[in-house]
């Protein structure tokens, strides 16, 4: 599989407290498939990563948002952790980001509650989608169909609920990931 997101760039918004798991276990996924993985956040040198409320290891940050052109990237990934998902939703070049991928059909992957951006951006009325069980009313209140599911999958969106749904949630991402390049491929 090593191969198949090969030439992808997909950018890994996050900030401080997100939520450990949901950040490295995807991107090791995707650096196992191929792509290129890129951490974006509000301020360079290091986000601290957390384990529920406990701090763990530091990731580098490899370009800032004011730097970042979402032009640039195949997909976004959007870790949660409430800390940075609330953070990021409050950061208006985070939201205009995640619009202009979405707006270009771009596959979005999210997870627990990094999709908080996505309410905030406005993007998540008529879709359909999950999240951690604590922000569902958010979702359905910005006018989502949101679901009690390990993953869900509508249109060029992914979405997963929490750490323990991560091993699903790399594979329909990796899947949307790989039929989106294909088709871009193809396009081309």
């Amino acid at each position: 599989m090593s191969e198949h997101l090969e030439g992808f760039r997909v950018a890994i918004l996050a900030t401080d407290l997100f939520e450990e798991s949901e950040l490295i276990e995807p991107r090791k996924a995707l650096d196992e498939a191929g792509a290129k993985t890129v951490v974006i956040a509000p301020h360079a040198g290091e986000i601290q990563a957390v384990r529920h409320d406990e701090k763990t290891q530091k990731v580098k940050v490899d370009m800032t948002l004011a730097d970042a052109d979402p032009d640039q990237f195949d997909a976004v990934l959007l870790p949660g952790g409430a800390m940075n998902s609330d953070a990021l939703r409050r950061d208006q070049l985070a939201q205009e980001f995640v619009r202009r991928i979405d707006q270009t059909r771009r596959p979005v992957a999210v997870i627990c509650h990094g999709g908080w951006l996505l309410i905030s951006a406005r993007l998540v009325r008529g879709r359909h989608l999950t999240s951690y069980k604590t922000i569902q009313d958010d979702f359905r209140n910005a006018g989502a169909f949101w679901a009690d599911k390990e993953v869900v999958r509508d249109g060029n969106w992914v979405s997963s609920r929490q750490p323990a749904d991560i091993p699903r949630f790399n594979q329909e991402m990796i899947n949307l990931f790989v039929d989106h390049h294909v088709r871009s491929r193809i396009a081309a």
